[in-house]
């Protein structure tokens, strides 16, 4: 995977990005890079002691929001360690409510409520497309999942003119004043008018009355939202909308990511956090693997998870809270080694057979590492004093070091020691990388609150040591984000190192 230069990078990132507005459209986008590179998928319900052998690489998915990604070491052992980076792939955004049809003074309104902490104020005056999952019926019975991405500006919540309300904060109430419109009552009824006369034109058959109709637990989907919204997402997802049985679907800013500043020193885009991370954790461990002797001499399993629901706590089956991570590493920790795998031998079976696997799980998680990559705060110049004097990360500058004495993030000494080593030892992609790659350091005032990742709840669940890190940005949860455009580089080429050098990095930092 060759690139030209830093930018080079962040353009694939501003692709990545732009084709990921959900969490399910990101973990399509990661399925797709790392099927390129021979990435195999498998699945939680099957056996994976035949399927997983070393010197293999392999993905799977849950809810089709989150994704796992391993590549197993020719010299793993059952008990070995096993790196790890973990991101998460959702960000803070307005969904669509069950019920979604409203309207008023004209206009045609669609409920939405708030996911994660959001800066709703910047998702005023936005032009807003819609993007989600849609469960449809097909011809044989089965409701399959289909993916929708309407690249349209069909939403908008507009703001109240400042003749009519001159307040210097501008606020608004959350479930009153955050309806985006989407049409115009007379527009619509003269649209459904036309169509019923054409239906009427081209059918004979007795229609349906309130009798005739087949009984459904719920309000059809055309009573609970509007109907042309449904159309539209019907459409996108190439089915009629008798077919589509429900939907999550949220807004998004359908402004495309971009290089901006006089030098492209920026990325100005939504879903930095955490999609900047996510897209990170992929490319660091597909370049890691980029020689095809990549495998031989490791003993490790290199792993990226990046998981759904961050935003509101991590508590779902597919959050990284639940039993997802701790089950896929327990069912790894005993997978047997490459002699087991490649040689048929009576010798080696016996071999294999008086290896102890009953601590197999607790020796993997003892000697694991886990990188919890989330985006970090850049310093912001029209804010100074939010910042400690001594911590004040800059763009462009390297992935920053989070550290928390009250346990908001997991980061200790042992883990910056070990960071240290993976950024001295990553090699030169291009000419003008430093050698090396830089890294920041940060903590919060003691006179500010502290946001938290899934670096605590993840090294309490495993035990495994972890560090949280990440690359600065401005304008963290807001609509429309700021970050480094070097910083991508930056990233993938530590995260890369972490793969490559963890191993032998690991038997070197004494702490028990």
């Amino acid at each position: 995977m060759g690139v030209v230069d830093s930018k080079a990078m962040a353009t694939d990132f501003l692709n990545f990005v732009n084709a990921s507005p959900t969490p399910f459209h990101a973990v399509k986008s990661v399925k797709e890079r790392l099927s390129e590179v021979g990435f195999k998928e498998i699945k939680e319900k099957q056996s994976w002691s035949s399927t997983c052998v070393p010197g293999g690489k392999y993905f799977l998915t849950r809810n089709g929001s989150t994704i796992v990604a391993f590549a197993i070491g020719k010299k793993w052992k059952p008990g070995n360690p096993i790196s790890m980076i973990g991101a998460h792939t959702d960000s803070p955004c307005l969904r669509i409510k069950p019920v979604s049809k409203k309207q008023g003074d004209g206009f045609l309104q669609v409920g939405v409520e708030t996911y994660g902490g959001g800066l709703w104020h910047t998702w005023f005056d936005r032009d807003l497309g819609l993007a989600g999952r849609v469960m449809v019926r097909d011809g044989d019975g089965n409701v399959a999942q289909k993916l929708v991405h309407i690249n349209k500006p069909i939403l908008r919540i507009p703001t109240l003119a400042i003749h009519l309300d001159r307040q210097e904060t501008f606020s608004f109430n959350k479930e009153t004043q955050l309806f985006p419109i989407a049409g115009l009552v007379a527009a619509e009824l003269k649209r459904q008018d036309e169509k019923k006369n054409k239906e009427s034109k081209a059918t004979t058959a007795e229609e349906e009355t309130e009798e005739t109709k087949p009984f459904t637990p719920l309000k059809a989907l055309t009573t609970r939202h509007h109907p042309r919204i449904v159309e539209v997402i019907a459409s996108d997802a190439g089915v009629s909308p008798e077919d589509v049985v429900d939907f999550e679907v949220v807004l998004y800013d359908t402004q495309k990511a971009c290089l901006g500043g006089l030098n492209d020193e920026f990325i100005f885009s939504a879903r930095l956090d955490n999609l900047n991370q996510t897209y990170c954790a992929t490319l660091g461990l597909i370049r890691s693997l980029e020689e095809p002797s990549a495998l031989d001499e490791e003993s490790s399993i290199r792993l990226i998870a990046c998981f759904d629901h961050e935003e509101i706590g991590s508590m779902t089956a597919q959050g990284a809270f639940s039993m997802m991570l701790p089950a896929i590493i327990r069912r790894l920790s005993v997978l047997p080694a490459s002699a087991f795998v490649d040689d048929s031998s009576e010798q080696s079976y016996d071999r294999v057979d008086e290896t102890d696997t009953s601590t197999a799980y607790e020796q993997t998680l003892s000697s694991s590492f886990l990188l919890s990559a989330d985006m970090a705060h850049s310093v912001n110049p029209n804010y100074g004093g939010k910042y400690e004097s001594d911590h004040r990360p800059e763009m462009n500058q390297g992935p920053v070091i989070k550290i928390n004495a009250n346990a908001r993030y997991a980061t200790n000494s042992p883990g910056i020691v070990l960071l240290q080593e993976v950024a001295r030892k990553a090699p030169k992609v291009i000419e003008t990388d430093p050698e090396g790659v830089p890294l920041q350091l940060f903590v919060v005032r003691n006179d500010s609150s502290c946001g938290s990742t899934i670096g605590p709840m993840l090294s309490a669940h495993l035990g495994a040591r972890t560090l949280d890190l990440g690359n600065p940005q401005l304008s963290m949860h807001s609509c429309r984000e700021t970050g480094g455009a070097d910083d991508v580089h930056h990233a993938v080429r530590l995260f890369s190192s972490f793969f490559q050098h963890y191993s032998r990095l690991e038997k070197t930092i004494l702490v028990d």
